[in-house]
Parts: structure tokens; C-alpha cells; sequence
């Protein structure tokens, strides 16, 4: 593999295990991360980093949008997220969390897995 591709790879990665980390030792509660602003700006920054590095592997090797799913959608919210900011709703974010970031590790975990 690339070595800049598996750099990337490894930022997706450390941002994952980072918004993870900010709910150690605790429940995922919408009600909670929805009155804190400073958690989900944390979070907004890590989706922007892993939309960036998803837009940086398909620009080097476009055949990852078959090994990463939805990776167009995920450099289209980091768009959103830098570019229109004031459209960015908390619902939609927390879908994110809770529904598509789960998958994202394990395709990212087995990327790593396999480069070894």
C-alpha cells in the first residue's frame, strides 16, 4: 500500500478513536452531546479531518470508494461541515455517530489489518 494512503488510513483511525474516547465511561446520550457545544465542535473537527483524509486516498487511489463505504458521503459532509456549518443539525451528526461511524472503524480497522 501507498505509504501517504496508509498515513491516511491511520488519521482516519486515530479520529475515530478519538470521538470514541469522548464518551468513555459513559452512555451516548443525544441530550448530553446536544447542550454541549464544546463536544460537538470536537466531533464536527474529526468528521473534517476523516472526510479530508477520505478525499486525499480517492484523489491518490480512486478504487478505495469500493473498500470504504460511503465515501463520497463522507467527503461530502466534511464539506458541509466546513463550508456550511450554519445547515449542520445536531440529529444529523448524532446519526452519524451512532449509525455510520461503527461501520467505518471496522472497514478502517481491516485496512489496517491487512497492511500489517
Amino acid at each position: 500500500m501507498d505509504e501517504r494512503i496508509l498515513k491516511w488510513i491511520y488519521d482516519i483511525d486515530f479520529a475515530l478513536n478519538e470521538i470514541d474516547s469522548y464518551f468513555d465511561n459513559k452512555d451516548k446520550n443525544f441530550l448530553e452531546y446536544r447542550e454541549n457545544t464544546m463536544l460537538k465542535r470536537a466531533i464536527e473537527r474529526d468528521l473534517e479531518i476523516i472526510g479530508e483524509a477520505v478525499n486525499r486516498i480517492l484523489k491518490k487511489d480512486p478504487s478505495y470508494a469500493n473498500i470504504i463505504s460511503d465515501a463520497k458521503a463522507i467527503i461530502g459532509l466534511r464539506n458541509q461541515v466546513i463550508h456550511a456549518y450554519d445547515s449542520i443539525s445536531d440529529e444529523n451528526i448524532w446519526s452519524i455517530i451512532i449509525n455510520h461511524i461503527p461501520k467505518l472503524k471496522k472497514e478502517i480497522r481491516k485496512i489496517i489489518q491487512e497492511n500489517k
